[in-house]
């Protein structure tokens, strides 16, 4: 009896309990004028236009920069686009929060004040007269300011961007790296770190980041400086060549670059270095116009063999990089000769067509392709390991016009040598779906 009375008291005990946590977690309403009528979110830095409508911040802006010039609730026409902080509301706002915190809800911390653009040119004017007089702290303290106010919000970021601060960054880069690399390496650092946040860039930005005082100093930084400085170097190098082949010049006539590179690969220190080492090698041996000299200098480093062992077990993105270094290392004939004469280079090829991706396969047909002209030996060597299928199936599926016809003329070149020869791996064929 005593054993019954004692669970049926828990089970009262139990119940009440239930029902307590039940009322907990009932959902919250969220007062009406709390939320954001664009998105319906709870506000968390709300401003009121000249309408008299409040918004959240981030809402009203991507409203305004996508052209629109009237209030979204009662659709008039607006006066001024300023937008004024509703610091009572942000506070009623942020007590509810509080009150609520047992339910799980959050305070919503008090947003800083985003810069303006007259901030901002006041910063830059400094930066300028800094840099005129070679006034490495005055500068540093500046780009150190900018950087705040990019870490601070995407809105900053916008701003910052649209007051033209990357050519005035890039400027002062020039100017002290023209000066010396080794003293102003401070300053140099910081203008690079921020100028990351800004590519691609455009203009004046980019010539003077091009110049080549600009390029020896970020040279320098690959040799001597930290992970993240090299990290900011070498997208830095990268992306001035994506803009603009002409820089991969500056950076070719620069001694010791290309084993730097080479090194890069061969010796990895962070994924994005080594990804764009790839890429930077990649636009000087295809556009320069010294770039027959620098093909024959990496292949007598032996970046072929390294290539090929990078794209064996690489994920998606290195892969495709390195298989378009590949590729144009072929255009040359000394490149075709020391890639067909590796015995990695046939199989790891052929695999990775229809493996990887669409743009590895474009690789590594156009690069199958090259090397079939040299020796009869070569076509054997890709039956064998199952080149035929392979592109027949990858002309069934679907694939580049260009990628199409080399595939095609392959697949006659192939075919008087196909009896006794053709080697299928079925594996490869696992999960693949048509393109249509």
């Amino acid at each position: 009896m005593f054993n019954w009375r004692r669970r049926k008291t828990t089970g009262r005990h139990g119940e009440k309990r239930r029902q307590q946590q039940q009322q907990q977690h009932k959902e919250l309403e969220i007062p009406r004028h709390f939320l954001c009528p664009i998105t319906l979110d709870l506000m968390k830095d709300p401003v009121t236009l000249s309408s008299g409508i409040t918004y959240d911040r981030e809402s009203i802006e991507t409203w305004l920069e996508d052209g629109n010039f009237t209030c979204p609730v009662t659709n008039q026409l607006l006066r001024s686009f300023d937008q004024i902080p509703n610091h009572s509301l942000r506070k009623m706002i942020q007590d509810w929060c509080v009150e609520n915190g047992k339910y799980g809800v959050e305070r919503i911390p008090t947003p800083r004040i985003p810069v303006t653009s007259e901030e901002v040119s006041e910063i830059l004017f400094a930066i300028m007269d800094s840099s005129r007089r070679l006034d490495q702290c005055g500068c540093l303290d500046s780009v150190q300011k900018i950087k705040k106010w990019c870490m601070e919000s995407e809105r900053n970021r916008r701003c910052i961007t649209a007051n033209e601060t990357a050519g005035v960054l890039a400027a002062a880069f020039d100017a002290f790296a023209s000066d010396s690399f080794e003293r102003n390496a401070n300053v140099l650092e910081e203008i690079l770190c921020v100028l990351n946040w800004m590519f691609p860039l455009d203009g004046e930005a980019l010539e003077h980041l091009g110049s080549q005082a600009s390029l020896r100093c970020m040279v320098w930084f690959l040799k001597c400086r930290d992970l993240s400085v090299k990290q900011n170097s070498m997208t830095a190098l990268k992306e001035l060549l994506s803009c603009d082949q002409q820089y991969g010049e500056g950076l070719a006539a620069i001694d010791g670059v290309n084993e730097m590179l080479f090194k890069f690969i061969k010796d990895p220190i962070s994924p994005s270095i080594t990804k764009a080492s790839l890429m930077v090698i990649f636009h000087m041996v295809s556009y320069c116009s010294s770039s027959e000299k620098i093909k024959s200098e990496f292949l007598d480093m032996g970046l072929v063999s390294l290539l090929l062992e990078t794209i064996v077990e690489s994920e998606r993105s290195l892969c495709e990089r390195a298989l378009g270094v590949l590729d144009k290392l072929c255009d040359s004939k000394q490149g075709r000769e020391v890639a067909y004469n590796n015995a990695l280079a046939m199989p790891v090829l052929v695999k990775k067509i229809l493996r990887v991706s669409e743009l590895a396969t474009e690789y590594s047909v156009s690069t199958i392709w090259k090397l079939s002209k040299e020796e009869e030996r070569v076509l054997i060597e890709a039956l064998q390991v199952g080149a035929f299928q392979k592109l027949l199936l990858l002309i069934q599926v679907g694939c580049a016009d260009e990628t199409k016809e080399k595939a095609t003329e392959l697949l006659k070149l192939l075919n008087p040598y196909r009896a006794g020869l053709e080697c299928i791996d079925s594996v490869d064929f696992k999960s693949l779906k048509r393109s249509f």
